[in-house]
């Protein structure tokens, strides 16, 4: 984070009301399953962020965060009433309601009881289960450079498979689908190119660099920030914006996963903000609930700022150049080099750090984010929150 944000009007105003870490805080663990515990900001900036990312109205916009919480929280309660027969669950931005699938073999009370907690309900061939065993066995398989990635839909009910379009006629881009076709229900989808990590040289004036790496601060922990791992390596000395020493990269995956944590010292500390660019105001952090699939996310980097999107897919394998990483979730945001390891945010709720995509700000693209929460709990991490 930068120093001189700080020195920002709203954020000023916000470090009046008392310390990050005393009184009123409840931070969000590892061990936690945090849930919001208010409805999520609306500011004027973060409405016009969804208006020109999402081409929302400022009522819809204001209407979709609402349903968005409500869908956000009743989840977990959904998912558990489903029992055996879940087969996943989305929010439908057009009913502005969670959809929960079951299997046809789920029990007229376990209906009754999935619908008692107001989500919308959709009948699937396969459970969440197998679908995960089909995905957990294409895990296995050896991609070529033509596969993008695969993830479990379950509003599709099945592994799609998503194939660079130039790339499909290969032949062992042909090999690796019947293959993945033998593990599973599959759907194939085409992606404009192959993904790649938003690391970048260094720029002057950005949030950190790792030599002559830049990439972006995620979420402020308690004794440091997570970010992602191919910006930096377990040991590595982290400079700040200004190129003060900040601290050292204490733990580090890539590939595998894309995850990191650096400790800070020297003068640097953490507060649970998210900055906003001046696009909309520096957002606060007061948990990391997961959002559904079909909702509404932003994201703050240090290359091209603040933009919003929609949730795509969670669980996807991502087939880097690298190797593949594993239990991503996709997003419509856009995202440049530099931008790795900056923050993904649903209302004031935590989501993860940015890993890689494909596209840029200017034509479009799709982004993948590790997933905040498997950080905390992989590294014994306590998020900051107020």
């Amino acid at each position: 984070m930068r120093r001189n944000g700080l020195k920002r009007a709203g954020l000023a105003a916000l470090l009046m009301l008392g310390s990050w870490a005393t009184a009123g805080t409840l931070p969000a663990s590892a061990t936690d399953s945090p849930t919001p515990a208010a409805a999520p900001s609306t500011s004027a900036g973060l409405i016009e962020a969804m208006q020109r990312d999402l081409g929302l109205s400022p009522s819809r916009a204001k209407a979709r965060l609402a349903a968005e919480h409500t869908a956000t929280t009743l989840e977990p309660k959904a998912r558990r009433a489903a029992g055996s027969a879940y087969g996943g669950s989305w929010f439908d931005a057009g009913s502005g309601r969670l959809t929960v699938a079951v299997t046809r073999d789920a029990s007229p009370a376990t209906l009754r009881a999935v619908r008692s907690t107001g989500a919308a309900v959709r009948t699937v061939e396969h459970s969440a289960k197998q679908l995960a065993a089909a995905k957990n066995r294409m895990d296995g398989l050896t991609a070529p450079s033509g596969v993008s990635s695969w993830h479990v839909d379950p509003a599709a009910g099945s592994v799609v498979v998503n194939v660079v379009g130039e790339r499909r006629s290969d032949n062992d881009v042909q090999t690796f689908l019947s293959r993945a076709r033998d593990a599973g229900p599959v759907t194939v989808r085409t992606v404009a190119s192959a993904p790649q990590t938003f690391a970048a040289g260094t720029v002057g004036g950005d949030p950190y660099y790792t030599g002559n790496v830049r990439c972006s601060i995620g979420f402020s922990v308690y004794g440091g920030f997570v970010t992602a791992g191919h910006c930096g390596q377990p040991g590595a000395g982290v400079s700040g914006w200004d190129r003060s020493y900040v601290g050292t990269f204490q733990g580090s995956s890539f590939p595998d996963n894309d995850y990191a944590w650096v400790s800070v010292g020297s003068g640097w500390w953490t507060v649970p903000v998210v900055l906003g660019w001046g696009t909309v105001p520096d957002q606060l952090v007061r948990g990391s609930a997961a959002a559904p699939i079909g909702s509404s996310i932003c994201r703050s980097g240090s290359t091209t700022h603040w933009h919003c999107g929609t949730v795509l897919a969670k669980n996807e394998t991502v087939n880097y150049s690298q190797g593949a990483v594993h239990q991503m979730t996709k997003t419509s945001v856009c995202a440049e080099p530099g931008d790795s390891g900056g923050s993904f945010i649903s209302g004031d709720q935590a989501q993860g750090v940015t890993s890689g995509g494909w596209g840029n700000c200017s034509s479009g693209g799709e982004t993948w984010f590790q997933p905040v929460n498997e950080i905390l709990s992989r590294y014994g991490l306590t998020l900051h929150t107020t």
